[in-house]
């Protein structure tokens, strides 16, 4: 079977280098055609062939990745995977990265960094393969290969009882999001006014990045924004973001307040956090007094629990394709008749909203 994904490495690292394009390659549906040590040399690469995918490194000599990155967009769009070193003085820098274009990150610790590419190749070449299906113009969607296990909520929550608190005044909004979800989080936030129901918010992140990205959030919307902590009062005018990692983020009820619980589990649906479970915990301790909201992101994780949130009675929305940087988790979502209604982006805030004030 001919290769369908062409990729170009950036990284002035030969042992990343050599490492990403090993496992890259060892993918059947992707090509590395080169590997680059610095944005210069890509140049050369890219104006002999132009690739579907970059992976670029964010420190390199003579021109750093942030900036290639810009003049690339203006140029001639491709999609990028950040591939860097982060630590938490270093998230905001992939912050920017992400507002200037890149569709994802990919996670290298600054010591052993070839043993840790390996370790985590399956993640690699599915963030490579949701980059080639990003709506940056017209591109054609290319699905990865499942790998061979794949855990649902049940590893976490046993399933709906059909038993959760029947309608009460406050609502809670629980929204899943994955490649290119921080740009479409940022848009449906800043439109919130500051006494807007409580949120909670999964987005595929690497740890040490959601508290920064809660950070620049909070900075820039009326309702406050804060990376969630185990036991964290949902309310009015908060937004939680769950922790990426090791955790999965769940809502519960205490007496009459919500709460989040923050604890270890398996991978679900190949994520960790999963939106499956957020929604799941949400269908059984919310029921019709949540609201569900399905955004941009490859895969499927969250499709099953949107559909557990509406048969548990709760508001369900899914953004819509045009508006989708890929339209993966919303696709498959509306495929399971999970979603009531299926929108733009610009339009989730007024959605939310309105459901939440019902």
């Amino acid at each position: 079977m001919a290769k369908s994904i062409r990729v170009l490495v950036i990284d002035d690292s030969a042992s990343v280098r050599q490492a990403m394009t090993s496992i890259l390659s060892a993918d059947p549906e992707i090509e590395v055609i080169a590997a680059a040590a610095d944005p210069f040399a890509a140049a050369r690469y890219i104006q002999e062939e132009i690739p579907d995918v970059i992976t670029l490194d964010v420190e390199m000599p003579r021109m750093d990745g942030i900036t290639f990155l810009r003049k690339l967009m203006s140029q001639r769009p491709i999609p990028v995977v950040m591939c860097s070193s982060l630590v938490e003085e270093g998230s905001e820098t992939l912050l920017q990265a992400l507002e200037a274009g890149a569709v994802d990150v990919i996670l290298k610790p600054r010591v052993g960094v070839a043993d840790h590419l390996a370790e985590a190749h399956l993640m690699i070449r599915e963030t490579v393969k949701g980059a080639a299906s990003a709506r940056l113009g017209a591109r054609r969607a290319i699905r990865p290969n499942a790998p061979a296990t794949k855990l649902t909520a049940d590893a976490v929550l046993p399933p709906p009882s059909g038993k959760a608190m029947s309608r009460t005044t406050e609502m809670v909004v629980c929204i899943g999001a994955s490649t290119g979800g921080t740009e479409a989080l940022r848009e449906v936030l800043e439109a919130l006014p500051a006494n807007s129901p409580g949120i909670v918010i999964v987005q595929h992140m690497p740890e040490s990045f959601t508290r920064a990205f809660a950070k620049r959030l909070d900075g820039l919307c009326q309702v406050d924004v804060k990376e969630a902590e185990d036991g964290d009062t949902v309310m009015r005018g908060r937004v939680l973001i769950a922790p990426g990692g090791l955790r999965h983020t769940m809502l519960e009820r205490q007496g009459a307040r919500y709460v989040v619980s923050v604890r270890e589990g398996p991978l679900v649906s190949r994520h960790r956090p999963s939106v499956d479970v957020l929604f799941r915990s949400a269908a059984r301790n919310a029921g019709a007094n949540a609201v569900g909201i399905i955004l941009t992101g490859m895969g499927d994780d969250g499709a099953r629990g949107l559909l557990e949130m509406k048969q548990a009675g709760a508001r369900t929305f899914a953004q819509d394709e045009a508006t989708s940087v890929v339209f993966g988790m919303p696709k498959e979502a509306i495929a399971r008749g999970a979603a009531d209604k299926v929108i733009p982006l610009t339009a989730v805030a007024r959605e939310l909203l309105h459901a939440s004030a019902r």
